[in-house]
Protein backbone atom coordinates (compact mmCIF):
# COMPACT_ATOMS: atom_id res chain seq x y z
CA UNK A 1 0.00 0.00 0.00
CA UNK A 2 2.98 2.48 0.93
CA UNK A 3 5.09 1.25 -2.46
CA UNK A 4 4.13 4.79 -4.14
CA UNK A 5 5.14 6.80 -1.02
CA UNK A 6 9.03 8.59 -1.17
CA UNK A 7 10.44 6.69 1.12
CA UNK A 8 8.42 3.88 1.67
CA UNK A 9 10.36 1.42 2.90
CA UNK A 10 10.96 3.67 6.18
CA UNK A 11 7.00 3.40 6.38
CA UNK A 12 7.35 -0.14 6.86
CA UNK A 13 9.98 -0.08 9.36
CA UNK A 14 7.74 2.86 11.25
CA UNK A 15 4.79 0.35 11.19
CA UNK A 16 7.02 -2.32 13.07
CA UNK A 17 7.37 -0.11 15.59
CA UNK A 18 3.96 -0.36 17.13
CA UNK A 19 3.91 -4.18 17.63
CA UNK A 20 7.56 -4.15 19.54
CA UNK A 21 6.00 -1.46 21.42
CA UNK A 22 2.97 -3.07 22.35
CA UNK A 23 5.04 -6.14 23.10
CA UNK A 24 7.57 -4.20 25.48
CA UNK A 25 4.25 -2.88 27.37
CA UNK A 26 2.61 -6.44 27.75
CA UNK A 27 5.89 -7.45 29.38
CA UNK A 28 5.36 -5.58 32.05
CA UNK A 29 2.03 -7.65 33.32
CA UNK A 30 3.86 -11.18 32.20
CA UNK A 31 4.73 -14.06 34.77
CA UNK A 32 8.47 -14.19 35.75
CA UNK A 33 9.77 -17.22 35.74
CA UNK A 34 8.64 -19.43 38.89
CA UNK A 35 11.89 -21.64 38.12
CA UNK A 36 14.32 -18.44 37.88
CA UNK A 37 13.35 -17.25 41.00
CA UNK A 38 12.97 -20.12 43.11
CA UNK A 39 16.90 -20.28 42.52
CA UNK A 40 17.24 -17.14 43.29
CA UNK A 41 15.96 -18.20 46.61
CA UNK A 42 13.00 -15.92 46.43
CA UNK A 43 10.35 -19.15 47.20
CA UNK A 44 7.08 -17.02 48.31
CA UNK A 45 7.48 -14.61 45.14
CA UNK A 46 7.96 -18.03 43.03
CA UNK A 47 4.49 -20.07 44.43
CA UNK A 48 2.62 -16.69 43.59
CA UNK A 49 3.44 -16.48 40.03
CA UNK A 50 2.65 -20.25 40.14
CA UNK A 51 -0.39 -18.80 41.28
CA UNK A 52 -1.06 -16.80 38.91
CA UNK A 53 -0.29 -19.72 36.00
CA UNK A 54 -1.37 -22.51 37.64
CA UNK A 55 -4.33 -21.01 39.85
CA UNK A 56 -4.06 -21.63 43.92
CA UNK A 57 -4.75 -25.25 43.76
CA UNK A 58 -1.68 -26.14 41.98
CA UNK A 59 0.55 -23.97 43.20
CA UNK A 60 1.85 -25.69 46.24
CA UNK A 61 2.01 -28.81 44.61
CA UNK A 62 4.36 -27.22 41.69
CA UNK A 63 6.45 -25.83 44.20
CA UNK A 64 7.44 -29.12 45.70
CA UNK A 65 7.89 -30.43 42.78
CA UNK A 66 10.23 -27.85 41.71
CA UNK A 67 12.38 -28.24 45.10
CA UNK A 68 12.45 -32.11 44.44
CA UNK A 69 13.67 -31.63 40.21
CA UNK A 70 16.36 -28.93 41.97
CA UNK A 71 18.78 -30.09 43.63
CA UNK A 72 20.96 -26.83 44.54
CA UNK A 73 22.79 -26.30 41.84
CA UNK A 74 23.43 -22.82 40.67
CA UNK A 75 22.65 -21.75 37.08
CA UNK A 76 25.31 -18.38 36.97
CA UNK A 77 27.81 -20.84 37.53
CA UNK A 78 27.90 -22.21 34.58
CA UNK A 79 30.51 -20.99 32.30
CA UNK A 80 29.76 -21.53 28.11
CA UNK A 81 33.17 -23.09 28.61
CA UNK A 82 31.50 -25.84 29.96
CA UNK A 83 29.34 -26.17 27.33
CA UNK A 84 31.74 -27.65 25.01
CA UNK A 85 33.54 -30.28 26.97
CA UNK A 86 32.72 -33.51 29.30
CA UNK A 87 29.03 -34.56 29.35
CA UNK A 88 27.70 -31.46 28.57
CA UNK A 89 28.75 -31.29 25.37
CA UNK A 90 26.23 -33.96 23.30
CA UNK A 91 23.21 -32.52 24.12
CA UNK A 92 24.58 -28.56 22.82
CA UNK A 93 26.13 -30.46 19.81
CA UNK A 94 22.40 -31.82 19.34
CA UNK A 95 20.88 -28.80 19.87
CA UNK A 96 23.11 -26.31 17.70
CA UNK A 97 22.91 -28.81 14.83
CA UNK A 98 19.28 -28.69 14.92
CA UNK A 99 19.19 -25.32 14.76
CA UNK A 100 22.43 -24.88 12.04
CA UNK A 101 20.23 -27.14 9.78
CA UNK A 102 17.11 -25.92 9.83
CA UNK A 103 18.59 -23.27 8.32
CA UNK A 104 20.84 -24.44 6.01
CA UNK A 105 17.56 -26.03 4.77
CA UNK A 106 16.99 -22.98 3.24
CA UNK A 107 13.84 -22.24 4.80
CA UNK A 108 14.13 -18.70 5.49
CA UNK A 109 15.60 -18.03 2.05
CA UNK A 110 11.93 -19.33 0.68
CA UNK A 111 10.49 -16.87 3.75
CA UNK A 112 12.68 -13.80 2.93
CA UNK A 113 13.25 -14.34 -1.36
CA UNK A 114 9.78 -16.28 -2.30
CA UNK A 115 7.98 -13.00 -3.89
CA UNK A 116 11.43 -12.60 -6.01
CA UNK A 117 11.27 -16.20 -6.58
CA UNK A 118 7.53 -16.29 -7.70
CA UNK A 119 7.72 -13.77 -9.69
CA UNK A 120 10.40 -15.62 -11.59
CA UNK A 121 7.89 -17.95 -12.09
CA UNK A 122 4.91 -15.25 -13.24
CA UNK A 123 3.38 -15.81 -9.99
CA UNK A 124 2.27 -12.19 -8.48
CA UNK A 125 3.99 -11.37 -5.21
CA UNK A 126 1.40 -10.78 -2.91
CA UNK A 127 -0.54 -13.83 -4.08
CA UNK A 128 3.26 -16.06 -3.44
CA UNK A 129 3.04 -14.34 -0.14
CA UNK A 130 -0.57 -15.12 0.98
CA UNK A 131 0.14 -18.95 -0.43
CA UNK A 132 3.34 -18.90 1.39
CA UNK A 133 1.60 -17.51 4.81
CA UNK A 134 -1.28 -20.01 4.32
CA UNK A 135 0.78 -22.79 3.52
CA UNK A 136 3.11 -22.01 6.93
CA UNK A 137 -0.43 -21.64 9.01
CA UNK A 138 -1.94 -25.04 8.02
CA UNK A 139 1.21 -26.80 8.53
CA UNK A 140 1.56 -25.14 12.54
CA UNK A 141 -1.94 -25.75 13.47
CA UNK A 142 -1.79 -29.72 12.18
CA UNK A 143 1.90 -29.84 14.13
CA UNK A 144 0.08 -28.94 17.41
CA UNK A 145 -2.27 -31.30 16.83
CA UNK A 146 0.90 -33.84 16.31
CA UNK A 147 3.35 -33.35 18.79
CA UNK A 148 2.46 -34.95 21.70
CA UNK A 149 0.90 -38.11 19.57
CA UNK A 150 3.01 -38.69 16.78
CA UNK A 151 6.13 -37.59 19.02
CA UNK A 152 9.04 -35.07 17.90
CA UNK A 153 11.53 -37.17 16.62
CA UNK A 154 8.78 -38.47 14.05
CA UNK A 155 7.79 -35.05 13.53
CA UNK A 156 11.09 -33.82 12.76
CA UNK A 157 12.35 -36.92 10.70
CA UNK A 158 9.88 -36.59 8.22
CA UNK A 159 9.70 -33.21 8.16
CA UNK A 160 12.92 -32.88 7.26
CA UNK A 161 12.31 -35.61 4.37
CA UNK A 162 9.50 -33.97 3.43
CA UNK A 163 11.41 -30.69 3.11
CA UNK A 164 14.53 -32.46 0.87
CA UNK A 165 11.51 -34.19 -1.68
CA UNK A 166 10.06 -30.52 -2.19
CA UNK A 167 13.90 -29.38 -2.80
CA UNK A 168 14.49 -31.71 -5.20
CA UNK A 169 11.08 -31.22 -6.84
CA UNK A 170 11.78 -26.96 -7.19
CA UNK A 171 15.25 -28.05 -8.53
CA UNK A 172 13.60 -30.35 -11.01
CA UNK A 173 11.11 -27.54 -11.85
CA UNK A 174 13.86 -25.26 -12.46
CA UNK A 175 15.61 -27.73 -14.98
CA UNK A 176 15.52 -26.11 -18.56
CA UNK A 177 14.72 -29.76 -20.08
CA UNK A 178 10.87 -28.96 -18.86
CA UNK A 179 8.14 -27.21 -20.40
CA UNK A 180 7.67 -23.41 -19.02
CA UNK A 181 4.19 -25.08 -17.81
CA UNK A 182 5.33 -27.66 -15.87
CA UNK A 183 8.27 -25.85 -14.68
CA UNK A 184 6.14 -23.31 -13.20
CA UNK A 185 3.85 -25.92 -11.73
CA UNK A 186 7.06 -27.69 -9.85
CA UNK A 187 8.80 -24.47 -8.81
CA UNK A 188 5.85 -23.43 -7.35
CA UNK A 189 3.97 -26.24 -5.59
CA UNK A 190 7.60 -27.22 -4.53
CA UNK A 191 8.19 -23.76 -2.52
CA UNK A 192 4.36 -24.29 -0.93
CA UNK A 193 5.21 -27.94 -0.40
CA UNK A 194 8.71 -27.14 1.28
CA UNK A 195 7.15 -24.36 3.80
CA UNK A 196 4.19 -27.13 4.64
CA UNK A 197 6.51 -29.39 5.60
CA UNK A 198 8.82 -27.01 7.46
CA UNK A 199 5.83 -26.18 9.59
CA UNK A 200 5.07 -29.40 10.30
CA UNK A 201 8.10 -30.20 12.08
CA UNK A 202 11.63 -28.94 11.49
CA UNK A 203 10.00 -25.07 12.14
CA UNK A 204 8.05 -25.65 15.59
CA UNK A 205 9.80 -28.94 17.40
CA UNK A 206 13.74 -27.72 17.67
CA UNK A 207 12.51 -24.84 19.84
CA UNK A 208 10.56 -27.59 22.18
CA UNK A 209 12.45 -30.46 22.13
CA UNK A 210 16.21 -28.91 23.36
CA UNK A 211 13.98 -27.47 26.29
CA UNK A 212 13.68 -30.63 27.30
CA UNK A 213 16.63 -32.33 26.38
CA UNK A 214 19.06 -29.61 28.45
CA UNK A 215 19.79 -30.02 32.25
CA UNK A 216 18.19 -27.44 34.39
CA UNK A 217 21.10 -26.49 35.34
CA UNK A 218 22.63 -25.55 31.39
CA UNK A 219 19.43 -24.68 29.96
CA UNK A 220 19.79 -21.19 30.12
CA UNK A 221 22.95 -20.47 28.61
CA UNK A 222 23.15 -23.66 26.15
CA UNK A 223 19.67 -22.32 24.55
CA UNK A 224 21.53 -19.25 24.37
CA UNK A 225 24.35 -20.43 22.67
CA UNK A 226 22.10 -22.88 20.52
CA UNK A 227 19.81 -19.78 19.25
CA UNK A 228 23.06 -17.49 18.47
CA UNK A 229 23.95 -20.78 15.97
CA UNK A 230 20.55 -19.94 14.87
CA UNK A 231 20.62 -16.49 13.70
CA UNK A 232 24.31 -16.60 12.70
CA UNK A 233 23.30 -19.53 10.23
CA UNK A 234 19.79 -17.33 9.09
CA UNK A 235 22.18 -14.37 8.49
CA UNK A 236 24.71 -16.10 6.33
CA UNK A 237 21.78 -17.84 4.32
CA UNK A 238 19.65 -14.65 4.20
CA UNK A 239 23.37 -12.88 3.16
CA UNK A 240 24.23 -15.34 0.18
CA UNK A 241 20.80 -16.93 -1.01
CA UNK A 242 20.40 -14.51 -3.97
CA UNK A 243 24.44 -14.45 -4.49
CA UNK A 244 24.32 -17.98 -5.14
CA UNK A 245 21.16 -17.88 -6.80
CA UNK A 246 23.02 -15.67 -9.56
CA UNK A 247 26.03 -17.83 -9.50
CA UNK A 248 24.74 -21.36 -9.15
CA UNK A 249 21.89 -21.23 -11.06
CA UNK A 250 18.01 -22.81 -9.05
CA UNK A 251 18.93 -26.03 -10.29
CA UNK A 252 22.13 -26.21 -8.42
CA UNK A 253 21.59 -24.13 -5.46
CA UNK A 254 17.88 -25.96 -4.36
CA UNK A 255 20.31 -29.50 -4.77
CA UNK A 256 22.53 -28.24 -2.07
CA UNK A 257 19.39 -27.47 0.02
CA UNK A 258 18.06 -30.68 -0.25
CA UNK A 259 21.29 -32.21 0.65
CA UNK A 260 21.21 -30.24 3.70
CA UNK A 261 17.76 -31.51 4.53
CA UNK A 262 18.71 -35.42 4.11
CA UNK A 263 21.75 -34.45 6.51
CA UNK A 264 19.06 -33.02 9.20
CA UNK A 265 17.51 -36.54 8.30
CA UNK A 266 20.27 -38.81 8.94
CA UNK A 267 21.29 -36.68 12.16
CA UNK A 268 18.05 -36.28 13.50
CA UNK A 269 17.73 -41.17 13.02
CA UNK A 270 21.18 -41.08 14.60
CA UNK A 271 21.29 -38.20 17.47
CA UNK A 272 17.52 -36.85 18.77
CA UNK A 273 16.16 -39.03 21.46
CA UNK A 274 12.34 -39.37 21.99
CA UNK A 275 11.05 -37.12 24.47
CA UNK A 276 7.54 -37.56 24.29
CA UNK A 277 6.08 -38.78 27.59
CA UNK A 278 9.17 -39.13 28.95
CA UNK A 279 10.29 -37.20 32.29
CA UNK A 280 13.19 -35.11 32.47
CA UNK A 281 14.87 -37.47 34.68
CA UNK A 282 14.23 -39.99 31.94
CA UNK A 283 15.71 -38.16 29.23
CA UNK A 284 18.64 -36.46 31.14
CA UNK A 285 19.17 -40.59 31.98
CA UNK A 286 19.00 -41.11 27.99
CA UNK A 287 21.56 -38.49 26.74
CA UNK A 288 24.08 -37.92 29.53
CA UNK A 289 26.78 -40.58 30.22
CA UNK A 290 26.50 -41.45 33.66
CA UNK A 291 29.43 -41.10 35.96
Amino acid sequence: PVKEISGWWRVCFGVSTIPAAILALAMVFCAESPHWLYKQGRTAEAEVEFERLLGVSEAKFAISQLSKVDRGDDTDTVKFSELLHCHHSKVVFIGSTLFALQQLSGINAVFYFSSTVFKSAGVPSDVANVCIGFANLTGSIISTVLMDKLGRKVLLFWSFFGMAISMIIQATGASSLLLNTGALYLSVGGMLMFVFTFALGAGPVPGLLLTEIFPSRIRAKAMAFCMSVHWVCNFLVGLLFLRLLEKLGPQLLYSMFATFCMMAVIFVKRNVVETKGKSLQEIEIALLPQD
